[in-house]
């Protein structure tokens, strides 16, 4: 059963968290990031992107990035920019977004648990941006963005969560995105020794978002478990930072796909292409279509939305191969635009749900040609992917709202 552990957080000063709290590192570009720190110089946003410290000819990758960031996270620290809590915690964090919340435990996970597959992933990974994070994890000696984790609600649980609410918030603030946040520090002994007992009884946890943070965090562990052989289990590098949710408070937004060509067909061939793949397709004109249910895709091509619908042919019952995105990349991507492998193919880019269908158009009137819009995958098609073992196609499901990094840091040693 999964092992949840408190941690002895290094968070910021209540009247600079607003200011310190930052979007994950991977959702911005280096420019975006660097006109974000131009914007709010105490952003994290500078220890998890700290090539945007440097010259545009410096490498993002370059070793002395890394460096970079251990020697700002440790300033930050040595100023009183953040504080360290005496004694080991849980928090509770609340994202608001649109007037629907979602309340997490935020809470030290177990590198074993991760190996014995306690905690389920759906995604592969990739050793490129697995190795940018074991760098900054390693180097730093912390992990600054937490994972976020996914469990099935249990009513105990979610009654200790609104008690504990009932007190006044340790953060309280809106980010530049409209999201609200507040943070509750759990620290009573009895309380940590029940949600350690609670948890304890869950089958397992499952990632919902940050596969390669975790893969990271992971192997960094192991790494310092190498380095360190007579190691007992209980330093802090045998456990990562998360943020554990249940299953009925998520949200999943779509995550759209935009194609570079036709793979050489006429805007007309390509359309009689997919109606023989198995597709209905209807002409929307300029009505925008975002797909209302399973089997359902928009397409923007040539100035003109349309509505494509999976013929019963198409359709299974198996949890990857039923899934809305597998649907669209096994007949129509692979076979008739020549993706075969989504992710690594250029010709092909994905659009998080939370830019709009206008993001699409614009992509299609710039450096696309067709846009495709997505029926959001569900939380129970995800949970049922990672409980059969299975993964799902790469950039399968976008999370809303976002955790932000730098509210919570755990040092490995």
């Amino acid at each position: 059963m999964p092992k949840i552990t408190p941690f002895q957080c290094i968070r910021p000063l209540p009247e600079l968290a607003a200011r310190i709290a930052a979007l994950p590192y991977d959702v911005y570009s280096r420019q975006e990031a660097l006109a974000e720190i131009q914007r709010e110089p105490l952003s994290f946003l500078k220890i998890d992107r700290a090539e945007t410290q440097f010259p545009d000819d410096v490498d993002t990758y370059d070793p002395k990035v890394y460096e970079k960031a251990r020697e700002l996270l440790d300033s930050m620290i040595r100023e009183g920019s953040f504080v360290t809590e005496d004694t080991p915690c849980y928090y509770l964090y609340e994202l608001t977004m649109n007037n629907r919340s979602q309340t997490g435990i935020v809470a030290c996970s177990s590198v074993d648990d991760y190996q014995n597959q306690l905690i389920k992933k759906h995604e592969n990974t990739r050793e490129d941006k697995e190795l940018d994070r074991i760098r900054h994890v390693d180097i730093t000696d912390a992990h600054t963005g937490p994972i976020f984790l996914v469990y099935r609600s249990v009513k105990a649980i979610n009654e200790i969560i609104s008690s504990a609410k009932e007190q006044p918030a340790l953060y309280d603030f809106t980010s530049p995105d409209g999201i609200l946040h507040r943070v509750w520090r759990l620290g009573e002994p009895s309380l940590i020794s029940r949600l350690e007992t609670l948890f304890a009884q869950i089958p397992c946890t499952y990632i919902a978002d940050g596969h390669h943070r975790c893969a990271s965090a992971v192997k960094v562990g192991l790494q310092r478990r190498k380095a360190h052989p007579g190691y007992t289990g209980e330093e802090e590098f045998n456990r990562f930072l998360s943020v554990l949710f249940p299953d009925d408070q998520l949200y999943i937004m779509p995550y759209n796909r935009v194609v570079q060509d036709l793979n050489g067909l006429t805007p007309e061939a390509f359309l009689e292409a997919v109606e023989k793949a198995g597709f209905t397709v209807t002409y929307k004109g300029k009505d925008a279509v975002s797909p209302d249910q399973k089997g359902c895709f928009g397409m923007y091509l040539s100035h003109g939305w349309y509505l494509l619908t999976a013929q019963e042919r198409l359709l299974s019952s198996d949890p990857v191969k039923g899934l809305d995105v597998s649907l669209l990349q096994d007949y129509l991507l692979n076979p008739i635009l020549n993706i075969q492998d989504p992710r690594t193919d250029k010709r092909i880019d994905f659009v998080g749900g939370i830019r709009g269908l206008e993001e699409l158009e614009r992509r299609v009137s710039t450096d696309m040609t067709v846009a495709f819009s997505m029926y959001a995958t569900s939380i129970p098609e995800l949970l049922s992917v990672a409980d059969a073992g299975l993964l799902m196609p790469p950039k399968s499901t976008w999370f809303e709202p976002k955790l932000r990094s730098g509210l919570f840091i755990h040092k490995l040693s």
